[in-house]
């Protein structure tokens, strides 16, 4: 046992995957002067570089299928190698393996006080019959195919399907949308979710809401609608979107802590799990499974293990929908709101009137806020517009010092510019 010890590698954090959450706290806390040993059996960079959102942005910035292909394979290797940059700071040892728990601070040989478990997420597929067709993909599989389907049936209509179905559209394919609940995007303000699926449904993309897959059998996908009737739809591929799960180990038992397949590994409002000292970020703890959300709770946690205050509020997290126009949000919709009881005034804006909007030509565009009665607090922010990510993103540094507004009016704003939208609410 004494040799045992002695073969282990000590250091002050491990962290296992290399992902935006890990990568992020690993130079983060390399930059503080921790010594931080970092575990990935993948393509550093994680789900989000490799295979998901940069991938897809690819894709919805480019002009054709045969394009975006050729891009995604010049940005991806690009923002790849950024991040073995990241990784080659002298702090940190990149381990190129996945890194297994021994106990609650031994993980592959390494020892350390503190852990990080950063292990992303998959995608969950339907159980039901023909799922393992040959036609059915996930997102993983669709950036990786070679010629565009001619028909495209798309399960789920989240953030992954609304905005491969709008980017697969343009590509000139023939694209339908399959959703269980009663409308696309349920994070997304209920009146914005409808403009935006208002505006795919006239690009051509069919929805059929409130229709539950049965089976999937020949490239035909059979589903019962709202009234109980069976009705079915051909396709070329088949992109199953039905959001992700949790990836989680069976050594992580080695370390005693809490988890479970479905929700994750359970963590505090610190994302320190049920073991003191071991802590988990990013989707595999079920919280807010976005790419910024994982790097902010990572750098949370390292400002916890040196003991240093941040004001960092997660539950001010903006959000977006790469569609065309985009959708995004931050706070709780209006619906939420109402459910909750919380008094609140909706303000509203419309594109249409926006001089840089008319300029454009992209008037199709709404803004959503809802703050304090009496125009008081930002509570929330959902829009559908061009470059609603961007909005948003404006709206939550309000948000988050807590301003009202009359403080947004109050600020100056370019003319002319989409922001001006903002100012325009009543």
């Amino acid at each position: 046992m004494l040799n045992v010890q002695c073969s282990m590698k000590e250091t002050d954090l491990i962290i296992i995957g290399a992902g935006p959450g890990g990568y992020r706290a690993a130079e983060y806390a390399a930059k503080q002067g921790l010594k931080v040993v970092i575990f990935e059996g993948a393509e550093v960079g994680g789900t989000c570089l490799n295979v998901g959102c940069i991938p897809t942005k690819t894709y919805v910035h480019s002009a054709s299928f045969a394009d975006a292909r050729e891009r995604m394979a010049q940005v991806v290797p690009q923002l790849r190698q950024g991040v073995e940059g990241i990784l080659s700071n002298p702090n940190i040892t990149l381990v190129r393996e996945k890194g297994m728990f021994t106990d609650d601070h031994t993980v592959s040989g390494y020892t350390a006080p503190y852990i990080i478990v950063a292990t992303g997420s998959s995608s969950k597929l339907i159980p039901v019959p023909g799922i393992d067709s040959p036609k059915v993909v996930d997102s993983t599989g669709l950036l990786n195919l070679d010629t565009l389907p001619g028909r495209l049936c798309i399960i789920g209509a989240g953030v992954i399907g609304m905005e491969f179905a709008s980017v697969f559209r343009r590509f000139g394919a023939e694209v339908t949308v399959i959703e269980f609940l009663k409308e696309c995007l349920p994070a997304l303000d209920s009146d914005i979710a409808k403009r935006l699926r208002k505006q795919m449904e006239k690009e051509g993309i069919a929805f059929n809401l409130q229709c539950g897959v049965k089976q999937i059998a020949d490239g035909e996908v059979f589903f019962e609608n709202k009234k109980g009737q069976t009705e079915s739809v051909e396709a070329d591929v088949i992109l199953v979107a039905t959001g992700r799960k949790p990836n989680v180990s069976a050594d992580f038992s080695n370390a005693g802590f809490d988890y479970d397949e479905r929700k994750g590994i359970a963590v505090d409002e610190n994302f320190q799990t049920t073991v003191p000292g071991i802590y988990a970020i990013g989707d595999v703890n079920g919280k807010q499974m976005l790419a910024h959300a994982a790097e902010m709770q990572g750098i949370h946690v390292v400002n916890r293990i040196l003991g240093k205050q941040d004001n960092i509020r997660f539950e001010v997290m903006p959000a977006a929908i790469f569609t065309s126009p985009e959708a995004a949000c931050v706070g709780p919709s209006e619906d939420q709101l109402k459910e909750a009881g919380t008094p609140f005034e909706c303000h509203k804006s419309f594109y249409r009137a926006n001089g840089k909007a008319l300029a454009m030509g992209e008037t199709e565009g709404m803004v959503k806020l809802c703050t304090e009665p009496g125009e008081g607090r930002i509570l929330s922010a959902h829009i559908f517009g061009a470059h609603a990510a961007d909005l948003v993103q404006e709206v939550t540094a309000y948000i988050t010092l807590g301003a009202t507004l009359q403080q947004l009016r109050e600020t100056v704003h370019i003319h002319p510019t989409l922001s001006e939208v903002l100012i325009g609410v009543n």
